[in-house]
């Protein structure tokens, strides 16, 4: 039984006026009187419900008595709401407004959302905190199936924006309407070559330097641009490229002795704290970790799910901070 005593925004009066402050009504007596109001006829509401017209019509009577006044006027071509149910119908829709919200959140904590997410992921899953994510969503979204699929940086923008993907880990800034973003990180690029390099690295100049292979991802990578942008600065271009999609391989390439390569500062700080690799201190080109996602999916309960997981696992508020400050659509590079 649901008990009504007072509705705050309820407009020029309160709703006790008419409910007394002992008044009590069910939950379906509203959803009936709703359903009359939009309908105009006992009939036609009743088959939208899925009851007796004689069912409805007791539902209706006894929300009038319990209410102390009359809803509607009966008429041999329907019902009308009378000055009264005018008045009531609005808070009715915002008694049943709240109670349907306050059964998605029940769902919500007892894990019965239920969907399916096509997430792109990029670099490595702890950079990018997908374990803990993935953890809270078995844990927290069960009947939420996360499907991952691992993506260049501008191949995982072009597809979220294409409806390929739902949502995704995205390094840098591209703007479309139909994509939102949270910022989640920034971070910063290195130029990190061979341990066996060291000598003829540590004092070169970038045009020395592009003399070296270089191992660098696809075209369309932030990675990628970011590189060819420090190509362009410095006004040469690369003797030797290796190409390669994926952040480990290039870690591994790099190890192996085989070329020069743009790598994030922690890994790159990783690998010359383990003597695998040396750096050169010549650049450092910073950008930002996102989460990017279709904005038409922002009212699905899964996507929502997903979005709140995310915020958590990198202890942001709503508007996206910290570490980032603000909650914002794609800008332009």
């Amino acid at each position: 039984m649901l008990s009504v005593s007072r509705i705050e925004s309820f407009p020029d009066c309160c709703i006790a006026t008419y409910l007394g402050d002992t008044g009590a009504v069910e939950l379906y007596q509203l959803k009936g009187f709703v359903a009359v109001a939009g309908e105009g006829h006992l009939t036609r509401a009743a088959d939208k419900l899925h009851v007796s017209q004689p069912a409805l019509s007791a539902q209706i009577k006894a929300l009038e008595d319990e209410l102390g006044v009359t809803l509607f006027e009966r008429g041999p071509s329907g019902m009308a709401l009378t000055s009264a149910g005018k008045r009531l119908v609005t808070a009715a829709h915002g008694v049943i407004a709240a109670a349907n919200a306050m059964a998605r959140e029940a769902r919500t904590l007892s894990g019965e959302i239920a969907g399916r997410i096509r997430l792109g992921t990029v670099a490595e899953p702890e950079f990018v905190r997908l374990p803990a994510l993935l953890a809270m969503a078995v844990e927290r979204c069960p009947l939420v199936e996360i499907e991952l699929h691992h993506e260049v940086s501008g191949d995982a923008f072009a597809k979220v924006r294409d409806g390929v993907l739902d949502a995704s880990y995205y390094y840098g800034d591209l703007a479309h309407p139909a994509v939102a973003s949270m910022p989640l990180l920034r971070f910063a690029f290195r130029v990190v070559a061979p341990a066996a390099w060291r000598g003829r690295v540590a004092g070169a100049d970038f045009a020395a330097l592009a003399r070296e292979p270089w191992i660098l991802t696809p075209p369309i990578s932030t990675h990628r641009v970011l590189a060819e942008g420090l190509f362009r600065e410095h006004g040469v271009t690369p003797a030797t490229l290796i190409e390669a999609d994926n952040e480990g391989v290039i870690r591994s390439l790099v190890v192996a002795g085989l070329g020069v390569a743009l790598m994030r500062d922690g890994a790159a700080a990783a690998l010359v704290e383990s003597g695998e690799a040396c750096l050169w201190e010549g650049a450092r080109l910073p950008t930002e970790l996102r989460f990017i996602w279709r904005e038409e999916v922002s009212g699905d309960p899964a996507s929502c799910a997903l979005l709140d997981l995310v915020r958590e696992t990198w202890s942001l508020d709503e508007a996206g901070s910290p570490p980032a400050r603000t909650h914002r659509r794609l800008r332009s590079a």
